[in-house]
């Protein structure tokens, strides 16, 4: 490419993702920083193993019977075609997956339920929806950034909502400034919450409802955890009264399926939001390919398999808040996702301090070999995830043995 044409396309690069300074932003991200922090550590320990408690997806395939459907509807000559909004099948079996698992009742397929290529569109598209410059879009932070930027993206703005241990890390709806109640149009949740691993209550949702009536806001709850809840029912907003009538819940497979790169999720809530998300939608795609679709149904009619994924999780995170608590640090077992959200320490004992929990991370990949996701959005935070890769439970024991000894040596201050 010469110099001129390389020099009329930076210029012509949109403006919500850079205009003309696109790919000459200096800054690090987190998770770019994590994967450099990672590879340096390894060239510096040439054969070492890197304990990694960053992962955010499952360490396993889909169960033996998901993936001998997806063989056997692959070869289906019906199967080939477009998808388009979805089949019908699938659509049906997130209605008996949500009455079954949720207690939700009442829903119509036909006009309740869609699918989408994996949670992470949906969100996506929604902002397409309904934002228009000025609107304001609701936020919890630390959590998952999708729709915050897909709003700025139309023009509109975001408005964070703190997620702090004080309040359960619940966002406080009536710390909202009045401008901004007036100007929302949405509202994001996500329970259980990806990073902090806590769960909604049936009267904060029960809250949420009446918020969004006297606001005239959307719900939209990202359910992507919602069925990995430990000692307790998994809820759905849907479930409260009067939820449908304000908002949708997104639900995917990834998480309580092992079902990740598969990209298969479903919407389900408020018919208008539904209609207007297929709108959207059907300008974007052509809808999954129908012999996943039809392997979700099998999955989601099959809820025994997120039990037999939950109880590896609850037994791993077990095991990482006795050893971080042994170390001093307030671990406590999340209401649910596969994540343990702690406080960082202050520093080492005579020794490294820490400013923010970038820096504790970094320290513990580059000293230990152990990674983590930091995090800093309301208070320094490390993120530890379950889903480490092992080769069964005696080496699953193995790593955890292992995470325990590297840390054993370490005095922290708090």
């Amino acid at each position: 490419m010469s110099q001129s044409t390389e020099s009329y396309i930076q210029s012509l690069f949109a403006d919500r993702i850079g205009g003309s300074m696109f790919g000459k932003d200096t800054k690090i991200y987190k998770f770019e920083k994590i994967k450099r922090a990672k590879r340096a550590a390894l060239a510096a320990n040439p054969g070492a193993e890197l304990i990694d408690f960053g992962v955010g997806e499952p360490d396993e395939m889909a169960f033996p019977g998901v993936v001998k459907k997806l063989q056997k509807e692959a070869e289906r000559p019906a199967n080939r075609g477009y998808a388009d909004n979805g089949i019908a099948e699938f659509k049906e079996a997130a209605a008996r997956y949500l009455a079954k698992v949720y207690k939700v009742r009442g829903l119509d397929p036909d006009t309740e339920v869609l699918h989408g290529i994996g949670s992470k569109p949906v969100l996506a598209m929604i902002p397409a929806v309904f934002i228009n410059p000025g609107d304001v879009t609701l936020m919890t932070a630390p959590g998952y950034p999708v729709m915050a930027t897909h709003t700025r993206w139309y023009g509109g703005e975001v408005h964070i909502l703190p997620l702090v241990q004080a309040n359960g890390f619940l966002p406080d709806l009536d710390a909202i400034p009045a401008d901004i109640r007036r100007r929302a149009k949405l509202l994001y949740l996500n329970y259980p919450n990806n990073p902090t691993g806590a769960g909604a209550t049936k009267a904060f949702f029960e809250k949420v409802v009446t918020f969004a009536k006297e606001n005239n806001v959307i719900v939209v709850h990202d359910a992507a955890y919602a069925a990995l809840m430990y000692r307790t029912k998994p809820l759905s907003f849907l479930s409260v009264a009067g939820a449908k009538d304000v908002g949708v819940e997104i639900h995917s497979l990834s998480k309580a399926y092992n079902m990740t790169g598969w990209r298969l999720a479903f919407v389900a809530g408020n018919a208008r939001i539904i209609a207007g998300y297929g709108n959207v939608k059907d300008n974007y795609d052509s809808g999954q390919f129908k012999a996943i679709q039809q392997a979700g149904v099998y999955a989601l009619d099959h809820p025994g398999i997120t039990d037999k994924i939950k109880a590896k999780y609850e037994r791993r995170l077990t095991s990482l808040v006795a050893t971080l608590r042994e170390m001093g640090f307030d671990a406590r077992m999340p209401a649910g996702t596969f994540y343990l959200y702690v406080k960082m320490p202050k520093g080492v004992k005579n020794g490294r301090r820490f400013a923010n929990a970038d820096e504790f991370s970094e320290f513990l990949v580059t000293e230990k070999l152990i990674s983590t996701v930091p995090w800093d959005d309301a208070g320094s935070y490390i993120r530890f995830s379950a889903t480490f890769e092992s080769k069964g439970l005696a080496d699953e024991k193995r790593v955890l043995k292992e995470f325990k000894k590297r840390m054993s040596g370490l005095q922290f201050e708090f």
